[in-house]
């Protein structure tokens, strides 16, 4: 039973939440402030599932981290929701081109949005890990010590603006209409959980189609530029196209988590939204890959 659960738990959890949305917004003509019971339910299930087949049991054990990952969650989550309710006020201000297929049908429609918007979020983190004020920002989500479906809500809001600003702006400006970004910010919010999960994931199939957790996992080592892979937010063909793609076969520990360069990191939540304006620099180290990793990449 286990077995088959590795296997299908990530495939019937996405593709089941997101289509549960995709047909209920039009079907029963809701608010996008009803997908916040169906998200909560999903991060519910996304606990249970974790404890039911963990990839790593102490990755289940809070690490002084609850209160923080879920102040991360609770205020990242706000700010989305207020995002989009100032999406229609902002219309008159954002030249808008026409070009959105409107008359396709809505799960079309989804598909083509989260394909362009995860090549702009993707390209947004990419160079997160390139450009030292934006990696500021982004080192935050980078300081966990075990991963776990909350830990995609962790971010520095100012980092998770920046990646939705490179993500749905684009899609904006060419005319999507609503309730498609009601149903790509629930889409993101859904792939986040699966690719952070402590669930013991056997993708398959799968692992050149969608970046889960068996490959974004390798994404937070510690060990400097070496985790320099795998940046996709929702498929894997980005990372091919940026020579980030790796596909491990190995598993990993908390001591292989967290920023190598920076052990002390703060851990508190009041302290991590004021470390990216310190005066000290917060850089990736140095620090040799351990050697089932790719070698470091470097710039140039």
């Amino acid at each position: 039973m286990k077995q088959l659960f590795s296997y299908w738990y990530a495939p019937v959890f996405f593709f089941s939440f997101i289509g549960l949305a995709t047909w209920m917004l039009p079907a029963f003509s809701l608010s996008s402030f009803y997908l916040i019971p169906l998200l909560l339910l999903a991060i519910a299930i996304s606990f249970v599932a974790e404890l039911y087949l963990p990839y790593e049991q102490q990755w289940n054990l809070a690490h002084n981290d609850r209160k923080r990952d879920t102040l991360h969650g609770l205020v990242n989550e706000l700010f989305n929701i207020l995002g989009l309710a100032l999406i229609p006020s902002l219309g008159g201000l954002i030249p808008v081109l026409n070009l959105w297929p409107g008359n396709w049908p809505q799960a079309l429609q989804l598909i083509l949005a989260i394909v362009i918007a995860d090549c702009g979020i993707t390209l947004a983190h990419f160079f997160s890990h390139k450009i030292d004020l934006l990696w500021r920002f982004h080192a935050v989500h980078h300081s966990c010590l075990r991963m776990y479906g909350f830990n995609g809500l962790m971010k520095h809001p100012l980092h998770q603006a920046i990646e939705a600003l490179a993500g749905i702006l684009p899609l904006l400006l060419i005319g999507m209409p609503m309730q498609i970004t009601v149903l790509l910010t629930f889409a993101i919010a859904i792939q986040l959980l699966l690719q952070h999960s402590n669930v013991d994931i056997q993708m398959g199939m799968f692992r050149h189609v969608f970046a889960w957790a068996p490959l974004h996992r390798f994404h937070h080592m510690k060990y400097g530029e070496a985790g320099n892979v795998n940046f996709a937010l929702f498929s894997p063909v980005w990372d091919q196209m940026l020579d980030t793609a790796f596909y491990p076969d190995s598993r990993l520990t908390s001591c292989d988590l967290g920023i190598g360069s920076q052990p002390d990191y703060p851990v508190a939540y009041s302290q991590q939204l004021k470390e990216p304006f310190r005066k000290k620099q917060v850089k990736k180290d140095a620090v040799l890959s351990p050697s089932f990793m790719p070698q470091p990449r470097h710039d140039g």
